[in-house]
């Protein structure tokens, strides 16, 4: 499609659909890790995933290459995409979905923060700066709050903030090496083929394997694969090669307000006025952070 310069009714409508997507997963993932312990069912998902990309890219006449003169770079992006996994599933097995995802998507304050130091033309502006500045108040305000603590977990809340660094490890390493050359099918089976290999083989690390998984487990890892490993990631490739890429991700704020909303309504997870104050910086943050410039 047509590169664009700004986001439009179609891109917006994307973007919000699959912030709600990934708000969903959040509860999917909690609710499939009582089934299967957490690494071994993100391990599982990834194979899942894999092969659905594989035959989406055979059948689109996708070819996966150009990886073996991008050996390094490559494998060290799965690295961070098997350490973000085992961090996030980690994290919603410990703690509430709503501490979770607000610790998880603050992944653009680390980005913007390590960004200022390594990459040209990402000096941070007062605005970003003021965006930083609050989004990690939102963190510090999330990890305190009194009402959710107790149904929460330290080690889990820890755990999604590794999550966070490891995604922005993700897209530091695309920023920064070759792997940018690469087709969205060739980097998103990269990232499932080492993840895969990784997380069933660390699994047994990490507890059981299974939990007494019934049909409500297995249609939790179905949906994961197909409508975030796979088409979603894709979906969302997709757009950032039609859309500017801080257009995109200003949307990025939308999945830990849905993700607590969902919590709350789904889960039946307390959600207190530092909770709902703590999201709200969060968000505010993301979005100075990713705005354009102002003059």
């Amino acid at each position: 499609m047509k590169r664009r310069d700004s986001i439009d009714f179609a891109g917006a409508s994307g973007l919000v659909v699959f912030a709600a997507v990934l708000a969903l997963n959040q509860v999917v993932i909690k609710v499939t890790n009582g089934g299967f312990g957490p690494v071994f069912s993100a391990g599982l998902r990834s194979v899942l995933a894999l092969g659905i990309v594989l035959i989406w890219a055979r059948l689109r006449g996708r070819k996966i290459s150009g990886l073996r003169d991008r050996l390094w770079p490559s494998l060290l992006l799965g690295c961070f995409f098997t350490l973000e996994f085992i961090f996030l599933y980690t994290a919603l097995d410990l703690t509430t979905v709503s501490r979770a995802s607000i610790l998880f998507y603050s992944m653009p304050v680390w980005l913007a923060l390590v960004a200022h130091f390594t990459l040209p033309g990402e000096t941070l502006s007062l605005q970003r700066a003021l965006g930083l500045a609050l989004a990690m108040a939102g963190v510090i305000w999330a990890l305190l709050d009194p009402h959710t603590r107790a149904a929460g977990d330290l080690r889990g809340d820890l755990a999604a903030l590794g999550a966070a660094l490891s995604w922005a490890g993700i897209a530091l390493t695309v920023r920064l090496t070759r792997v940018s050359e690469l087709n969205a099918e060739t980097q998103l089976s990269l990232q499932l083929a080492v993840s895969a290999v990784l997380l069933l083989a660390l699994s047994p690390l990490f507890g059981d394997l299974l939990r007494d998984p019934g049909w409500v487990h297995l249609a939790g890892l179905g949906f994961q694969a197909l409508f975030v490993a796979s088409f979603g990631f894709l979906f969302w490739l997709g757009l950032i090669a039609i859309y500017p890429a801080s257009d995109v991700a200003a949307f990025s704020f939308l999945s830990p307000v849905l993700s607590v909303g969902l919590g709350w309504v789904m889960l039946g997870e307390p959600v207190g006025a530092g909770i709902i104050g703590a999201l709200a910086l969060v968000a505010v943050g993301i979005v100075l952070i990713n705005l354009r410039r102002t003059a």
